[in-house]
């Protein structure tokens, strides 16, 4: 298992330049159960790295442009009557797949994106009253501009609470923007990336990651720094319980990517802001990662 995982994070350094530590935190995502949100300005790979994961895993993916046209059926799938056989056919919906990439979800109209909340969540789709499950395992993997606000609509909470984190990129440096280059002259392409690793290799990972111990000591001290954003006086909506959940989930995942059967305070400590951060609503305008990192230094360490 401990191959596969180092299989999986060569295969995504090979396009993705650099970003070790967001490439971490995706697989974190993939490994612990939940989706991930990627967040930063156009150009900086929140795309590519969301192809270079789907075809890493050898699973069915999907991607889906998000545009103020698109309708919920465009996503889940719709009934369609057949002449021949006198009654309707079930046409599935792009939903349907292991890997599926939301691009520029913040474009797509809040009736389009609540599209996603039974799925994201129960991994079924409930439609003309029939439940359809998904295949498993299924992770969403959404990007947006956090910049651009021109005929966009924001993500509402509810929708935000379904991602275990966000993330962002930033710009390369000048070595790692010099070696995209090269890469480039030689020819290599996101296509020519092979699968290196199985659904069931996923699902057992997963299994894996779900035995990591956490200690008592530890899930106090996340319930401290999770129950402490409901109080703050600098922010007005705090983190859900299943925030809560994620933020161990996550670390699980984190110990087990590190070799690790324990958790430990700092892959809290590392994965809080994330977490957190995406949940919160600050007062006035105020940054949620420097009130999180305000937390966590205000929190004794187990």
């Amino acid at each position: 298992m401990r191959e596969k995982i180092d299989a999986l994070t060569q295969n995504l350094a090979r396009t993705i330049v650099g970003k070790h530590e967001a490439i971490r935190l995706v697989i974190v995502a993939l490994l612990g159960g939940g989706h991930a949100l990627l967040e930063d300005v156009p150009g900086v790979g929140k795309t590519l790295l969301a192809k270079s994961l789907a075809r890493s895993v050898d699973g069915k993916f999907q991607r889906l442009q998000c545009t103020p046209d698109l309708l919920p059926t465009d996503i889940t799938g719709t009934n369609i009557w057949n002449p021949k056989s006198g009654e309707f056919t079930f046409l599935p919906g792009p939903i349907f797949a292991n890997v599926l990439l939301a691009d520029e979800i913040n474009r797509a109209t809040p009736r389009t994106q609540s599209a996603l909340l039974e799925v994201m969540e129960e991994h079924q789709v409930t439609i003309d009253g029939v439940s359809r499950p998904v295949p498993q395992p299924f992770f969403v993997i959404a990007t947006q501009n956090p910049i651009e606000y021109q005929g966009t609509f924001p993500l509402p909470e509810a929708q935000m609470d379904r991602f275990m984190l966000s993330l962002s990129l930033g710009y390369p440096s000048e070595s790692e923007e010099m070696e995209m280059l090269q890469n480039l002259q030689a020819g290599f392409k996101v296509t020519d990336l092979q699968p290196c690793i199985t659904l069931e290799e996923v699902q057992a990972l997963r299994q894996a990651c779900s035995q990591v111990k956490v200690a008592t000591s530890l899930q106090q001290y996340i319930l401290e720094l999770v129950r402490t954003t409901r109080h703050d006086e600098e922010i007005t909506l705090g983190v859900s319980p299943r925030g809560t959940v994620a933020l161990q989930k996550a670390a699980q995942a984190l110990a087990f990517i590190l070799g690790r059967e324990y958790a430990l305070p700092d892959d809290i400590k590392f994965l809080a802001p994330h977490v957190l951060c995406h949940r919160l609503i600050p007062r006035g305008g105020r940054n949620a990662k420097t009130i999180v990192e305000r937390l966590l230094r205000s929190l004794p360490i187990p």
